[in-house]
């Protein structure tokens, strides 16, 4: 049947989870760090998810598509263990339940900083600075550093750091990022990203970046869970 139903553009879309968030139906998921339409019958074409999108990457479009089925809707609901939470998936309320045992014992002296440089936000970072000459960047999410514990010892000694979150900075990185790498000298980047769908416009503005440079610069993903694992 021919009926109004969600479009979602690609190239708009950066990956920031909010459309997600917004349909209750589950008619959109994340994949690959961009926002897709799931299923035709899922939507019910009311557009929840069109204020959401702060890129402007959702619109309507009149096309053929299956029907709105309101009962396979309601059965994968029930069918989520999880419950529904209907803000940002990065903002969902968890609770990580700590135990004495998990502390490690008081060192006996405080690890030195291995940050390289400043400043470290992506934002205020200069694109030229002697420090990004044969560099090997890391690129990590603003919450990365609270959520692992070994933050600076594991990923940033050795690295020249810049962070950022997508979501609360509302911006592109990957223009600025291009910049940096196609400008200086660098050897290798690291992205290290929380598992919430918006730190996928992290990662996806390294890799545009890294495409747009026009270098061979190796490059590798580190995933973070909420609770400080690291999940590949």
């Amino acid at each position: 049947m021919i009926r109004k139903i969600i479009h979602i553009d690609e190239e708009k879309c950066n990956g920031c989870g909010a459309c997600a968030a917004a349909c209750h139906e589950g008619a959109i998921g994340m994949v690959d760090g961009k926002a897709r339409l799931l299923r035709d019958d899922y939507c019910d074409g009311l557009g929840d998810c069109l204020p959401a999108c702060p890129t402007g990457a959702i619109t309507f479009v009149e096309r053929e598509a299956a029907a709105y089925d309101e009962a396979a809707v309601k059965a994968n609901q029930a069918a989520k263990a999880a419950p529904v939470h209907s803000g940002c998936p990065g903002a969902q309320a968890r609770q990580m339940r700590r135990t004495a045992e998990a502390a490690p014992a008081a060192p006996s002296a405080s690890e030195p900083s291995q940050l390289g440089q400043w400043p470290c936000q992506i934002k205020l970072a200069p694109v030229n600075a002697p420090w990004f000459d044969g560099a090997k960047l890391l690129v990590a999410a603003d919450c990365a550093a609270y959520a692992y514990a070994s933050m600076h010892r594991d990923f940033m000694r050795g690295k020249i750091t810049l962070i950022g979150c997508p979501k609360l900075d509302g911006v592109d990185y990957s223009e600025k990022l291009t910049h940096i790498l196609a400008e200086n000298d660098i050897q290798s980047v690291t992205v290290v990203r929380m598992e919430v769908p918006c730190c996928g416009g992290l990662e996806l503005a390294v890799k545009k970046a890294l495409q747009a440079s026009g270098k061979f610069i190796p490059w590798q993903v580190v995933t973070l869970s909420v609770d400080g694992r690291v999940l590949d």
